[in-house]
């Protein structure tokens, strides 16, 4: 039994089973079990991304259409036209022939002679014309010849010798030589100043000096020595044609009666006082043909003129005139021009085509009532004005025109229709066409008086002698491309100053003409081809003025980003607020639920 008792003892002890691993403490408040999804991050950024996605089409619907425009060519033009002034070229020569070259002879040294001229004209210009725009004596050319039977000749060579004789021209008759000189081909085909010296000119007092109607002049005289020689032609070079007989010098082309599209319009208007007195009508299609066609054609390369007539009734001044017993009739003075124009009752502006920027100018004829006939114009001075007329500046001119039968009863003659006559037409248009010429600064009368004496200027039929239209030419040349360097400047500035300014297509090209335009001037004015610079010129300043009146800049008002951004952003800052906020909330929630997750991963590792 004890036996049984001590094997049983000695057996092993019976296999106990493992214990199950223990599961990690769980927290719902900061685990969880399962991977958190995407499902919601992805709605919300998708709404978000959508939403970003439809501003690049707002920005889209919004935009503004730009031309590109040539900026730095319209900086260069005005730095240019600042930097480097025209130099307009003259070319000048004065030709000295004998009365007589079997008989007399020139003792004068040329090469003295014209440096004595050169400084004197550089004297006179440095008075202030050289400085003005369209003058010409900082890039001329000076020849001399002395034609007495030989041939004697400075510098550049224009003059053809022996083409002059001076045995065969009368000279006094101004038209005849002046024609004569034409023939003789003195400018040979350019534009070429010249004057001719006659000495020991026969029949002639002192000196006498005439400026032709083309390129030239004359003087005649007996002797005289280089420096008096040399002191008549610098003055008839550079006051005479170079500066227009203008004493003052070259009037600022601000002034000049042109509008800014290139364009005068004309309008000829006869005013009937009293109907109940009088009543004339004119011919003015008969004028028009023959009087104002030749001058129109004259200034064509600087202006497009139109020309319009009316003939209007019931149409009195505002001023008051007086009697005057010791003259015989009405008078007013030059204290009631100011007042003279009725601007209520002279219904003038009534052209359609004058609309624009077209210059309108004035010229009315205005024929007295019965009460105040004949009406007289006294000049400061006590004298009666011999035209009868005025202008305005800028506007036009006035003539007081009496009819014949203003001394006598016109009770016989009422409500008969006069109609002026040719001669009188003649007569007030010859005024109309001084009072054109005063517009455009030049003299009206036909005498220059100089520091050297008085010159007589011969009249052209065209209104205009080619010396003075070469003047016109170079100053209105000069004063339309500043104005188109300084009209394309602002625009420049303006377009860049304003990022959504509607600029089309036509406005580019407008800008681009123009700069074309004043680059051809400049090269023709370079040149010499003075009527061809100013047609280009003209071009340049009416497509400046078009692309900066255009009525796309002009109808449309701009603003800046920073104002677009206040217009939409109470409606877009709200709502794209919402957007954000909501992503960023979802993108922290699923940052926590993962941050949980991650949490429970990390213990269950442990716990294994």
């Amino acid at each position: 039994m004890a036996e049984e008792i001590t094997e049983s003892s000695n057996d092993p002890p019976p296999e106990t089973p493992p214990t199950p691993p223990s599961e990690p403490e769980f927290d719902s408040k900061t685990m969880r079990r399962t991977k958190p999804g995407l499902k919601r991050l992805f709605l919300t950024f998708t709404v978000l991304v959508s939403f970003l996605l439809g501003f690049p089409f707002l920005f889209k619907s919004v935009e503004i259409y730009r031309s590109p425009l040539p900026f730095h060519d319209i900086d260069s033009l005005s730095n240019d036209v600042v930097s480097n002034p025209f130099l307009f070229p003259c070319h000048f020569q004065a030709i000295l022939v004998p009365s007589d070259p079997k008989s007399s002879s020139i003792d004068l040294n040329l090469d003295e002679l014209e440096l004595s001229i050169r400084s004197k004209i550089t004297k006179l210009a440095s008075k202030g014309i050289a400085s003005q725009c369209g003058a010409c004596t900082n890039n001329f050319t000076l020849s001399l010849t002395l034609d007495d039977g030989g041939c004697t000749q400075s510098s550049s060579k224009f003059y053809r010798c022996g083409a002059i004789r001076a045995v065969d021209l009368d000279f006094g008759d101004d038209e005849s030589v002046d024609e004569a000189l034409e023939s003789a081909g003195l400018d040979s085909g350019g534009k070429v100043y010249s004057v001719v010296v006659v000495v020991n000119g026969d029949g002639v007092e002192g000196v006498k000096v005439v400026v032709g109607k083309y390129r030239h002049a004359w003087i005649v005289g007996r002797d005289w020595g280089v420096e008096e020689v040399a002191e008549r032609l610098a003055e008839i070079f550079v006051r005479v044609f170079v500066n227009g007989g203008r004493e003052e010098g070259l009037i600022h082309g601000e002034f000049m009666p042109v509008g800014a599209d290139g364009r005068i319009v004309l309008s000829f208007n006869l005013l009937n006082a009293d109907p109940n007195d009088w009543t004339y009508d004119w011919d003015f299609q008969k004028i028009d043909e023959t009087l104002l066609a030749p001058m129109i054609d004259a200034l064509g390369p600087i202006a497009n003129i139109s020309v319009e007539s009316q003939v209007l009734y019931h149409t009195p001044k505002f001023s008051v005139s007086s009697w005057d017993e010791k003259l015989g009739g009405y008078i007013f003075s030059t204290k009631d021009l100011p007042f003279f124009v009725n601007s209520n009752e002279w219904h003038l502006d009534t052209s359609i085509a004058a609309g624009g920027r077209s210059k309108i100018l004035q010229f009315v004829v205005y024929v007295p009532s019965a009460k105040e006939c004949p009406l007289l114009l006294q000049l400061p001075n006590g004298e009666i004005s011999k035209t009868n007329a005025f202008i305005s500046p800028m506007w036009g001119g006035v003539m007081v025109w009496n009819p014949q039968s203003c001394s006598r009863d016109s009770d016989s003659e009422l409500l008969v229709r006069h109609i002026m006559s040719p001669e009188d037409l003649q007569k007030v248009f010859e005024v109309f066409v001084g009072q054109f010429r005063q517009l455009f600064g030049l003299k009206s009368g036909s005498l220059h008086v100089g520091a050297m004496g008085s010159y007589s200027l011969l009249a052209s039929e065209k209104g205009f002698t080619e010396w003075e239209l070469d003047v016109l030419s170079r100053q209105h040349t000069c004063f339309n491309i500043h104005s188109s360097a300084t009209t394309l400047g602002s625009l420049s500035k303006l377009v860049q100053s304003l990022p959504r300014m509607i600029i089309m297509d036509e406005i580019g090209k407008q800008v681009k003409f123009s700069l074309e335009a004043a680059k051809l001037a400049r090269v023709n004015a370079s040149l010499g081809f003075y009527d061809a610079s100013a047609v280009s010129s003209r071009q340049a300043r009416s497509l400046a003025e078009d692309a900066f009146f255009h009525p796309s800049i002009m109808s449309v008002s701009y603003y800046s980003f920073e104002h677009c951004f206040a217009v939409y952003s109470p409606f877009f800052l709200p709502v794209s607020m919402q957007f954000l906020l909501a992503a960023l909330r979802e993108w922290r929630r699923y940052k926590q639920e993962k941050a949980k997750y991650l949490l429970w991963k990390a213990k269950d590792k442990v716990a294994s």
